[in-house]
């Protein structure tokens, strides 16, 4: 059996390439830190800026004591024909509330589970990209996404 090859990656190309998988993926993994042992779930990001990835969260979820206590994450999309791409940042909790509001009109399951955006269980993460990665199904190779 011939071994798989991978499609070739034009460099120049890398932050459409990675976009790209951002939008088929659509629901990555983000890693935490619990302690010494890593967490892996899988989010539901409610807004995408480039590689900035914003999740919404509830204060009693694990997650927000590993973020509070270490806010290194990464998100990881794999997207269906298994092309990935990694994002590695720091997680903030977002106050401005202009921009709180923008992002709970634009999902409306927020305030179908929820109710309302002052519900005190309800907090906002930005994930501010500090390295992002490409890898190209059978590559087995990360190349390096220039960031803004």
């Amino acid at each position: 059996m011939p071994k798989p090859q991978a499609a070739p990656v034009d460099p120049s190309r890398l932050p459409e390439l990675a976009a790209e998988v951002i939008r088929k993926a659509k629901f990555p993994m983000l890693a935490t830190v619990d302690g010494d042992q890593p967490r892996v779930r899988p989010v539901s990001p409610v807004r995408v800026d480039g590689f900035t990835v914003y999740i919404a969260n509830l204060r009693s979820y694990q997650k927000t004591d590993q973020i509070a206590a270490n806010p290194q994450v990464e998100l990881c999309y794999l997207e269906p024909d298994h092309d990935q791409v990694r994002i590695s940042g720091r997680a903030e909790v977002v106050t401005d509330r202009a921009l709180i509001e923008e992002i709970w009109q634009a999902n409306r399951l927020l305030g179908h589970y929820l109710g309302s955006m002052d519900n005190p269980e309800f907090i906002l993460y930005r994930v501010i990209p500090e390295r992002v990665t490409f890898m190209r199904e059978w590559a087995l190779e990360y190349w390096e996404v220039p960031l803004p």
